[in-house]
């Protein structure tokens, strides 16, 4: 038998940053655009963004959280009033210098109008959002001060990548102030457990938590959590971070307060945040090589009905048993809505009409024809098991089922992602062991998570990154097993989780 032809070339196995971009073309997603490094979402690609907005959304507000908006341009002097951060930042900047433009003698628009001090295009916003604290907080009363800012976001990306690395792209941004560090650091800790959430029961992507290296913290942070998720080419993925600020900031932008004895204090800081990456983390997580594959809570459309017209004489009657379909599938309700389901009555092959939504990831779809009208059935079709899951199906029985096989969907993709970390993460107890495992001869991507006592040195850290393009992606939460570092011999609190990273 010949080999299975695929609706994605070439297929993850044969090139997978290359099945990444097929994926995001075939699924209508996003689009490169004449600006290099930025992207156009497209109206299906958004609307998965603003599903994954609104849940977010509603869990930084059940948090006490609200919803602000602050200037996209940052005077330049305001960066380097946080030296770690102006360092952290700096090659990534888009600086804007002129106000205007004006044409020269040969009629060519040149830059005029300079500016008194340059603009930075924000790349992350604590440093202008600290000069407004500081005049928002005077008092404890006013603590804690809990915002989070919907918005766009310069980092002038060299290699860029749709969804993961993009010159401009979407994000939230949390900032607060708390009246003492344990506070700050519980805002911390609770942020992450949101993202953790989210990640694992909306996208269905299972991430682990964790703090990272110094090298690899938030710059001008003392302590950074995240979520690392597997991807299906065994890397990681960074899907969201907190940052414990101590009181950095608050000096640097004058955030001070006087507690309930009349003694002035500095603020302690937090922030915050995830961004349009997580559409390529769920992608890259649950895609396959026939196309995109969305978990069912965020898909724009969970359900579609695809008329199948063969002649025209039974055509209207096809339709209108689809119409009535629709109208019964939108009264049902999954995860607290109702299920989001439409009707593509386009005039085109069923079969094409089929692949093209099946490329786009749905998770159900609902093939209706004239046979189907004798036997008051549909032909249901699931995403997440793919070719083979089709199968027929009494409306009754379907439209009593169907927010079950929503959520049996979810949970089979979570699972699956599940099983296939556990199957690519391994323990490993010697430097020989671990440059084995992730020591390619095709270049490729070798192995996946590691865990390995590491004992805290920096140079490691620089040693791996430079030979395997390998760092510590996270040192995990709770308790570890005392060990012996891979590296130098010396004691090792715990296992900490290396892998090549996105």
């Amino acid at each position: 038998m010949g080999k299975e032809r695929t609706a994605i070339s070439p297929t993850r196995e044969e090139d997978y940053p290359e099945w990444y971009q097929q994926v995001i073309k075939s699924a209508d997603l996003a689009e490169n655009t004449p600006v290099r490094g930025c992207m156009v979402i497209k109206p299906w690609g958004y609307a998965i963004w603003e599903n994954i907005r609104e849940v977010l959304d509603s869990m930084f507000k059940e948090t006490g959280h609200k919803n602000a908006y602050f200037p996209l341009f940052i005077p330049m002097s305001f960066l380097q009033r946080e030296a770690e951060h102006v360092d952290g930042f700096a090659k990534e900047c888009a600086v804007v210098t002129h106000s205007r433009l004006e044409a020269d003698d040969d009629g060519k628009l040149q830059p005029a109008g300079e500016l008194d001090e340059p603009l930075i295009i924000r790349p992350t916003s604590e440093t202008i959002i600290g000069e407004l604290f500081a005049r928002w907080v005077q008092s404890y009363r006013d603590l804690p001060l809990l915002i989070n800012q919907w918005a766009n976001v310069v980092r002038w990306e060299m290699r860029p990548r749709l969804f993961l690395r993009t010159a401009e792209f979407l994000w939230q941004e949390g900032h607060t102030v708390h009246a003492s560090s344990e506070e700050a650091v519980r805002e911390m800790d609770l942020i992450l457990e949101l993202y953790s959430t989210f990640a694992e029961e909306w996208l269905a992507m299972p991430v682990l938590r964790g703090e990272k290296t110094e090298n690899e913290r938030f710059p001008g942070a003392e302590t950074t959590l995240c979520i690392e998720a597997m991807m299906q080419d065994r890397k990681a993925l960074q899907a969201g971070t907190s940052h414990f600020l101590g009181q950095n900031f608050s000096k640097a932008c004058g955030i001070k307060f006087q507690d309930k004895y009349g003694k002035e204090e500095l603020g302690w800081t937090t922030s915050w945040g995830v961004s349009t990456r997580l559409i390529g983390g769920m992608i890259m997580c649950h895609g396959d090589d026939d196309g995109l594959v969305v978990p069912p809570k965020v898909a724009p459309s969970q359900v579609v009905v695809l008329p199948v017209t063969p002649k025209e004489e039974s055509r209207e009657q096809v339709l209108e048993y689809c119409r009535k379909l629709v109208e019964e599938i939108g009264s049902l309700s999954y995860a607290g809505s109702p299920v989001r389901v439409e009707l593509d009555d386009r005039d085109l092959r069923g079969g094409e009409k089929y692949w093209q939504w099946v490329k786009k990831g749905i998770p159900i779809t609902l093939e209706v024809g004239p046979r189907d009208l004798d036997n008051d059935a549909a032909f249901v079709g699931r995403r997440d098991v793919g070719r083979s899951g089709r199968e027929g199906m009494p409306r009754e029985d379907l439209l009593g089922r169907l927010p079950d096989l929503l959520q049996e969907i979810q949970d089979e993709l979570f699972r699956k992602a599940l099983a296939f970390r556990e199957e690519n993460t391994r323990e490993i107890d010697s430097k020989e062991e671990f440059y084995e495992f992730f020591s390619n001869s095709d270049g490729g991507v070798q192995g996946g998570f590691a865990m390995a006592h590491w004992d805290g040195e920096a140079k490691w850290e620089e040693q791996v990154k430079n030979d395997l393009k390998v760092t510590v992606r996270c040192i995990p939460q709770g308790e570890g097993e005392p060990g012996t570092c891979i590296f130098s011999g010396n004691p090792s609190l715990r296992r900490v989780v290396f892998a090549q990273a996105y």
